[in-house]
């Protein structure tokens, strides 16, 4: 049985597509890149925003013409099973995210195969389809934060951290398989464990240190982490463990504190302003990471003017926007001050004009600095290699760095890396080969 996959979304979802491709592996089948080859095609999809929703049709109606069985899985699937199975009858088999326990025993049922056995879904199970040294842990389902623009919590539910036992086995095994780098995922990675102790509070800071323990481990990274959950435990955890990455990926979505009622999202501006300014007082080498939404419901011309004042003042290392998408069954979408489409993609493109003059501008400060940095490619015919360090994500977002070096070097080893130059994204060096 010959398969074609196909993974679409976040980082969360490449973890499910992980884990569903091990199945599939384990049980017999074949992973081939050309569809004309496959038996059958797997898409795993996105609900997310508009954008992501009309990249899942396009996808399913393109692998439809190649008239293979059709298989289609999650976040999309979950939330318009009944409008796909109107809509799109020629798929095969419609497997939403609450059947992903028993995904193994639909597997049986659709390709009837005796010679193929398949195993339950497990996190401890995944077929790394990106970078070994490199891969993404999951560490709950689900959200509870209920903001008003957002479809997660009625695609994923309420939010369950895994046990912590489970998440450092699997931590341990993607060690033995070659990881030096670890990347904590989930929608709100701050709440890890609220939910596994008596307290209520968060188990993060202790998952970090037990984490960065692991014989082989190079670097922890989390990512997604809520404003008003990241505690002075947290961020003296990050502070003074050399393992975890002084990285903060911390999605404020706005500085309006009218409009972050609005978004039903907690604080408002002068808790984002002093808890920003307070990392970066506790840890000067911090990256911070964050997203913006423009153009939601109400947004006047004086809170996008705030938020462009913001942005120029504390500039950011990293950020990303996104236009406001209404979603269905969100409270936003009801709202009727709706802002229209032409006002709310000009506010983004100057937002990012700005943002990639403070980009160069902070990449710049980095010269002549050192970055322990991960090799993850070579090109032969320029003699470069590419690579990261503490300082860029590995979800194509924040850039990467980019050297030349007399000695060769393997796919996953670290170097100490001299900046050079720097381009709006990129940071341009030398290995230091004697040290």
């Amino acid at each position: 049985m010959k398969i074609g996959f196909i993974s679409l979304g976040c980082a969360k979802n490449l973890v499910d597509s992980e884990m569903i491709l091990k199945i599939l592996t384990d049980a017999g089948c074949e992973v081939v890149n050309d569809p004309n080859q496959a038996d059958a095609i797997f898409i795993n999809t996105c609900g997310f925003i508009e954008s992501a929703k009309q990249e899942t049709i396009e996808t399913v109606n393109e692998m439809h013409e190649f008239g293979k069985k059709l298989i289609v899985t999650g976040c999309y699937a979950e939330r318009y099973r009944e409008k796909m199975r109107k809509e799109m009858p020629f798929i095969d088999r419609i497997i939403t995210l609450a059947e992903y326990p028993k995904i193994h025993l639909i597997l049986d049922e659709l390709f009837y195969d005796q010679g193929l056995k398949f195993n339950a879904l497990k996190y401890e199970n995944r077929l790394l389809t990106g970078s070994i040294f490199t891969p993404y842990v999951k560490l709950s389902e689900g959200c509870n934060n209920n903001c008003t623009y957002c479809a997660i919590p009625l695609i994923r539910g309420r939010f369950r951290s895994r046990p912590m036992d489970s998440i450092l086995s699997e931590c341990k095994d993607l060690v033995e398989q070659g990881a030096v780098e670890l990347n904590l995922i989930s929608q709100d990675t701050t709440r890890y464990g609220y939910d596994l102790n008596p307290e209520k509070r968060s188990l993060l800071p202790e998952l970090l240190r037990r984490t960065s323990q692991i014989d082989g481990v190079g670097l922890v990274r989390i990512l997604y982490l809520y404003p008003d959950e990241i505690t002075d435990e947290l961020i003296q955890e990050i502070k003074t463990n050399d393992r975890v990455a002084n990285y903060f990926d911390i999605p404020i979505q706005h500085i309006s504190s009218r409009l972050l009622k609005r978004m039903n999202r907690r604080g408002n501006k002068e808790f984002i302003v002093e808890l920003l300014n307070r990392i970066r007082k506790e840890i000067p080498d911090a990256i911070i990471r964050t997203t913006y939404i423009v153009g939601f419901p109400g947004e006047t011309e004086e809170d996008f003017q705030d938020l462009y004042d913001f942005t120029e003042t504390f500039e950011f290392d990293r950020l990303g926007v996104f236009a406001y998408s209404p979603e269905e069954d969100t409270a936003a979408y009801k709202f009727i001050d709706q802002i229209e489409e032409e006002v709310k993609q000009e506010r983004l493109d100057k937002i990012m004009k700005l943002q990639q003059t403070i980009s160069r501008k902070r990449n710049r400060m980095q010269k002549n600095t050192i970055h322990k940095t991960i090799v993850e490619a070579y090109d032969p015919e320029s003699h470069f290699y590419y690579g990261r360090s503490y300082a860029f994500a590995p979800d194509d977002i924040d850039g990467m760095i980019v050297f030349q070096s007399k000695l060769e070097h393997q796919i996953g080893d670290y170097i100490d890396v001299k900046i050079k130059s720097a381009f709006q994204y990129d940071l341009i060096g030398d290995a230091l080969i004697d040290r």
